[in-house]
């Protein structure tokens, strides 16, 4: 007794770490690696990035703006006096008026700090966060698309294990009647190709094992690529539950949710047309130094300054403002219309997904009872056969029966599964 106690000790670190190399997951966690694994999911921070700096950019409009200005000209004619020179100079002995030069240079600088833009800079920087919005709603319009190709994965993963499972069973039961036929021809009541009839069938369905575990490997590959974790042959995939709450129909996909943001933008821009109409208060200072300055008697280079007040006002835009209204109005109908579509198609869609849910849930109303009676069948037929009323080829038809009732009735579990959470991916509820 001592000897088997040390043996279980000594056994348990090894079967606690076959118990935790097997990974479970389940069908959010794969969502939700799927979704961070993604390359396009980098581009939220791009975004983001792209937000802040539009914003930035904006900002700097109520910072002072500094322009330099320089020019060289020359003039047909000049500033003169209305009168002859000439004879005020000898009216007036000593006073000299000078004539300007035609050759006249100027260098200028700006500074004009903005007060009152029409609300430009607020509706840039409305526009800008609502772009970014806009994007990030596309984007995860972009990805929801992910759910289906995980959905593809994981119930692909679990129909090959179920059937892998039934063949298992069918395996254990050819075997126990090649067992059967083995003691009836102890017994001299069966013959070797009975027996080999039965051998056939078993290594056909050692033959169907294969393939059903290198589908299971393919599905299972693609999966772990998808969510960006390593293969492994031993992780266990969670079965989902069925939701208790019926199925609403409801609509909420993010397809929805893009176009909302794709509306309220061209509901900013039609608010920046608006303020490219207003007029525009700012205060300027000017300093220059040329020839002449301020003082247009003077020719000589001299320095100069000139601060104030600036309105302006852009009247040219009034001329395509009925076609930029036109343009916004034309946008938000086609958006209108891509919501309409996107409805319509889906609720094509709801309602044939619908139908295929109730055909499965028909089908599976009936799998037990027929799992049942070829059962029945095939015991029947064991029986038959150990008393020789029937052949071994009868038996391996009932059999045969049998297993496809039962893989069928899995194959509906996960199919009815399946078309469940195939459902939910259309209205993105739960």
């Amino acid at each position: 007794m001592k000897r088997i106690c040390v043996i279980l000790f000594l056994c348990l670190p090894l079967l606690s770490g076959i118990v935790q190399g097997q990974e479970t997951i389940t069908l959010a966690q794969c969502y939700e690696w799927a979704h961070a694994n993604y390359p396009q999911i980098r581009q939220y921070g791009l975004i983001g990035q792209t937000e802040q700096y539009n914003l930035s950019n904006a900002a700097k409009g109520w910072l002072p703006q500094l322009t330099v200005n320089a020019k060289a000209t020359y003039q047909s004619e000049v500033t003169k006096l209305p009168f002859d020179t000439e004879k005020l100079s000898a009216v007036l002995p000593g006073l000299e008026i000078p004539t300007l030069s035609k050759d006249q240079y100027q260098v200028v600088a700006e500074v004009n700090q903005n007060i009152w833009d029409g609300g430009t800079i607020h509706t840039t920087r409305q526009l800008t966060k609502a772009q970014a919005a806009a994007d990030r709603e596309q984007l995860e319009s972009d990805l929801y698309a992910l759910n289906d190709r995980v959905n593809q994965l994981y119930f692909g993963c679990l129909l090959q294990e179920e059937l892998i499972r039934q063949n298992g069973l069918l395996q254990k039961e050819l075997q126990i009647n090649i067992d059967r036929i083995t003691a009836m021809m102890e017994n001299g009541v069966a013959n070797q190709s009975d027996r080999e009839s039965m051998e056939v069938e078993l290594l056909n369905a050692r033959q169907k094992e294969i393939e059903l575990k290198a589908s299971r490997v393919a599905f299972s590959r693609m999966l772990s690529a998808l969510i960006g974790k390593p293969y492994d042959k031993d992780r266990i995939l969670e079965i989902p539950a069925v939701p208790g709450n019926p199925l609403s129909a409801e609509i909420n996909r993010p397809e929805l949710k893009a176009l909302d943001a794709k509306s309220h933008l061209l509901d900013i821009q039609n608010k920046q047309i608006t303020s490219g109409l207003m007029p525009r208060i700012g205060a300027f200072v000017q300093g220059g130094y040329g020839r002449p300055g301020l003082n247009m008697l003077e020719d000589s280079f001299n320095p100069y300054y000139v601060a104030g007040v600036r309105l302006s006002w852009n009247m040219g835009k009034l001329y395509t403002l009925k076609n930029d209204r036109r343009k916004v109005s034309t946008n938000m109908q086609q958006i209108e219309v891509q919501r309409e579509t996107f409805l319509f198609n889906t609720s094509l869609q709801l309602m044939q997904q619908n139908t295929e849910i109730q055909k499965i849930a028909d089908l599976m109303k009936a799998d037990d009872e027929i799992i049942r009676l070829r059962t029945s069948i095939k015991n029947a037929a064991e029986v038959k056969l150990a008393n020789g009323v029937i052949s071994v080829t009868d038996l391996i038809r009932e059999i045969n029966s049998e297993d496809l009732a039962k893989q069928a009735a899995a194959a509906h579990r996960i199919q009815h599964l399946n078309a469940v959470y195939n459902y939910m991916y259309t209205t993105n509820n739960e």
